[in-house]
Formats: C-alpha cells, structure tokens, sequence
C-alpha cells in the first residue's frame, strides 16, 4: 500500500498564519502560466471551515499513489527531489492519478488535456514563488521529519507552560 507520507521536502502552509489571500495561487499561475488564474495554480487555498483557511500542494509522497495509479506510466518521481514529473506525450488526461492523491494537489487543465502538479518551481532560482511571496509567511518548504521535530517541540512547551506555573516554588533562606 502506498505511504501518505515522505522524506522529501514539500510545501506546508501554517492556518494559524494563513489569511486566504490567495497571493500563492495567483502567484503560482502567473509563473507556470503567464497569467493571472487561479484555476491554473498548483497551489490551491482551501477554506476547511469558518475561521480555518490553509494551503495545499504536491506533499511528494514517497511511492507516490499518482505515479503508482497512472495507467499510462505518464507520472514519474525524482529519486533525489521527489518531485513528480509529467511525460507530456503519455499523459491522456484520465485523471486517475487526480483520484489517487490523498491531498487534493493534482488538476487536469483543461485547454492542455496535461496533469499539473507542483514541482516546487524547480526552474527557478530562488525557488517556490508562493513561498516567497507569501505576505503573512504561512507557506515554507519542510520535511516530515522536520514537522516531527516541530511537534515535538510544541508539546514540549505546551506541557512546560501549562505544568510550571503550578508548582510551588520553596523559599529558600541563605
């Protein structure tokens, strides 16, 4: 069974930080497309509920479902990177591997009949433009490791703030 999870880097986007702006889509599309449409982002803002807004993207799981769900072995992932690379001469459009993604982070345009995935805009210098222009700096290129390590961290200070101020400190006499 394919994992949901990687040790590649992925684009993550905090919700405590998000303001659903929608900078990363349009920014996202103006560069892979020369226009402003976020239909044609990679990127994709999701408001989960009333006050929860967050970004989602190609997450480059390892033994990645789309790739494994692809009939037509048009998908293919970079050892090193993760990232998912499209055979524009395969791809036919079925959407398969659209149906395969847990996260929601593949769209089939409509004009190319191609499958549009995040690659983390590799082709640019200074790397992933939603990231970088992201006003409120919600989105930030991580590891699950290093997620992990930032859990862990959270709980830690969670625990320390709640448990600390309950204990009694003894008075010492010199």
């Amino acid at each position: 069974m394919p994992s949901s999870t990687s040790k590649y880097q992925y684009i993550d986007c905090d919700p405590d930080l998000c303001i659903g702006c929608q900078i990363c889509e349009y920014v996202c599309s103006y560069t892979k497309t020369g226009e402003y449409n976020t239909y044609r982002s990679r990127i994709r803002t999701v408001r989960v509920d009333e006050v929860l807004i967050t970004a989602l993207a190609c997450r480059t799981c390892e033994n990645a479902p789309c790739v494994l769900a692809c009939p037509q072995d048009a998908l293919d992932q970079d050892p090193d990177t993760g990232i998912i690379v499209i055979n524009a001469q395969k791809c036919d459009a079925c959407a398969w591997c659209v149906e395969a993604c847990d996260f929601g982070a593949i769209s089939v345009n409509p004009l190319t009949k191609l499958v549009e995935i995040c690659d983390q805009c590799e082709d640019q210098e200074d790397g992933p433009q939603c990231v970088k222009w992201c006003p409120k700096e919600a989105l930030k290129l991580t590891t699950p490791e290093k997620q992990a390590q930032k859990a862990r961290r959270d709980a830690l200070k969670s625990i320390k703030d709640e448990i600390l101020p309950k204990i009694p400190l003894k008075e010492t006499t010199c």
